[in-house]
């Protein structure tokens, strides 16, 4: 196979031309998580069997999210001569009908469809791109999401795809490389919000040979979803990051941590580090260079907190995921005792475009210090849920109303809960905050990995803490008794005031042992365990009163309706 990055590019252009401009029809069907979970792969069965039975050839790729999870199953279809159209809510048996109107007969189906993409001129239907969850975005780490095929690394190469790569290994120096990034302003986008160029020094100034870059996919926190999208819908972008976190730093090593059963980032994930290898693009010599990485896909159990970065190293190293006291810190001395980096999959996914275009050009897009973009997952009481990619700086109720599509059913927004469950509650009067790393931080909340439930007037803000709490309780790994003993405490005081039957002095005991947790545990999940509560308590305070002193629920939920059973403590 070609060794030459121009060898490769020409080959992979070549082959794009084939998918989109000869005669050959291409039918794209998403079949990440998303698209799986609403049936995704019986219509990918109908379709083939369906072009069998007419005796018609066409590319079939299954692709990832385009975003649009509402309308899952969508099957993206562009046949010569006729307009290129998304169609959603695919079922198999519309799966048959499509192609044969829009294949065999190539007679579109605007009518059928959500709207057409990059359509031929005349094109009839609504422009996909005028749909508020599309016109509204800026999609960096997301660019390919839904319309390569992310099995085919020659798709990703066409597509500016290791040019970042090529461009750095070939023109430019490791310390050049970590300015570039320094200048973009690229801030983790894990939950810390730590500069991704300040913790590269830290192990790019190590004396030690042997270094390692880790990329988290651990991804448990309910509502989101955004990790595993990029890998099931775009993996080359995450190893190409990977590859030049490792020129910057010196790393030669890296491990993609992935939560075990989910097979399809898993799959993929190997398939492109696999592809990259056969293209000389990771392993020794890269490119016929002096520059050497090799990688990996390292799989955790069912443990949210092996998603903190030293309970991650334990994992990887056949331990059980448990957090390490620190310091030593990673950077010095991490996994197998190796100086080590621990980056987000979406931090190390925008790092192929910094390269490619210049960190400035990054650096332009957001505001103050949060650069960029943010990838977030709506989910809930929202009229559009799925996976969106906007500027930093927009408003939360520009992402609710404008991206969103607001509320169903005429009713009233409630509260929103962002950053996963330890994040924080938000009330509706916390609409204009910015989508900004600090302006959240004021406000009592985290975007950190970007997941944010919507909740309506219906919702009982008070039980919506409670089952966070929940999680969180169920999730602790124990080591430490701050963490392993507050989450139970503030669990049990919850239960009680959702069965309306607090005692006096039930808040401050909640403060009291949140305040513990935060000074005594030993990583993040105890530090921030009493975040759900505290924000909740800024914002529904009046309603915890009610259910506290009046004995009743606001939103007639507790105690009837309460479907989370209190979690065995640990």
């Amino acid at each position: 196979m070609a060794r030459e990055y121009s060898d490769i590019l020409a080959y992979s252009r070549a082959r794009w031309e084939a998918f989109t401009e000869a005669d050959t029809p291409w039918i794209r069907v998403g079949t990440a998580l998303c698209g799986l979970a609403a049936g995704a792969g019986e219509v990918v069965d109908a379709i083939r069997a369906k072009l069998e039975r007419e005796g018609v050839d066409a590319h079939v790729s299954e692709v990832g999210c385009l975003g649009l999870c509402h309308a899952e199953p969508l099957v993206d279809v562009m046949a010569p001569g006729t307009t290129r159209l998304v169609y959603g809510h695919v079922t198999p048996e519309l799966a048959a009908e499509i192609v044969a109107s829009h294949i065999v007969a190539r007679k579109s189906r605007p009518e059928m469809a959500l709207g057409h993409l990059e359509g031929r001129v005349g094109a009839v239907g609504d422009d996909l791109g005028d749909h508020p969850m599309i016109q509204n975005q800026l999609r960096i780490a997301l660019r390919n999401a839904g319309t390569i095929d992310p099995m085919d690394i020659f798709q990703y190469v066409a597509n500016g795809g290791y040019e970042g790569l090529h461009k750095a290994v070939t023109t430019m120096t490791p310390a050049e490389v970590l300015e570039e990034v320094n200048t973009s302003g690229l801030r983790g986008r894990g939950g810390a919000a730590f500069p991704t160029a300040t913790k590269w020094r830290f192990l790019a100034g190590s004396s030690e040979p042997d270094r390692y870059i880790l990329c988290n996919c651990e991804e448990g926190d309910p509502g989101a979803f955004n990790d595993k999208a990029i890998l099931e819908s775009d993996p080359h972008t995450l190893v190409e990051g990977m590859l030049l976190a490792g020129y910057a730093t010196g790393a030669r090593y890296g491990y993609i941590f992935i939560r075990s059963g989910h097979e399809g980032p898993i799959v993929r994930a190997r398939n492109a580090l696999e592809q990259a290898r056969e293209q000389g693009l990771l392993g020794d010599n890269i490119l016929g260079t002096d520059f050497s990485f090799h990688a990996e896909v390292s799989l955790t159990g069912d443990s949210y907190v092996a998603g903190e970065e030293t309970a991650l190293m334990e994992s990887i190293e056949g331990k059980r995921a448990m957090p390490r006291y620190r310091p030593p810190f990673p950077a010095a001395v991490g996994v197998f005792g190796k100086p080590s980096n621990i980056n987000n999959v979406k931090t190390l996914s925008y790092v192929p475009e910094i390269v490619r275009h210049g960190g400035q050009w990054f650096a332009d897009i957001g505001q103050e210090r949060s650069k960029g973009t943010a990838i977030l997952c709506l989910s809930g009481n929202i009229s559009f849920t799925g996976m969106v990619e906007v500027p930093l700086g927009m408003t939360m109720r520009q992402i609710i109303e404008d991206v969103g599509g607001g509320i169903p059913g005429g009713k009233a927004l409630k509260l929103l809960q962002t950053g996963g469950p330890l994040g924080g509650v938000l009330g509706a009067d916390s609409l204009d905050i910015s989508l900004d790393f600090e302006a959240m931080a004021q406000a009592g909340a985290i975007l950190g990995s970007g997941g944010i439930v919507v909740a309506d007037e219906d919702t009982c803000a008070v039980d919506l803490t409670r089952a966070l709490i929940a999680f969180c309780q169920y999730e602790s790994c124990g080591k430490c008794f701050p963490c392993r003993l507050g989450m139970g405490h503030l669990l049990e005081v919850l239960e009680r005031i959702c069965a309306l039957e607090a005692r006096p002095g039930d808040l401050e005991l909640m403060r009291t042992v949140g305040q513990q947790m935060q000074a005594g545990s030993l990583c993040g999940h105890g530090q921030l365990g009493f975040n759900p509560v505290s924000s909740a308590l800024r914002h529904f305070e009046d309603e915890f009163m009610e259910h506290m002193v009046h004995k009743r629920c606001p939103a007639g939920f507790c105690p009837e309706k309460r479907s989370f059973p209190q979690r065995t403590r640990r």
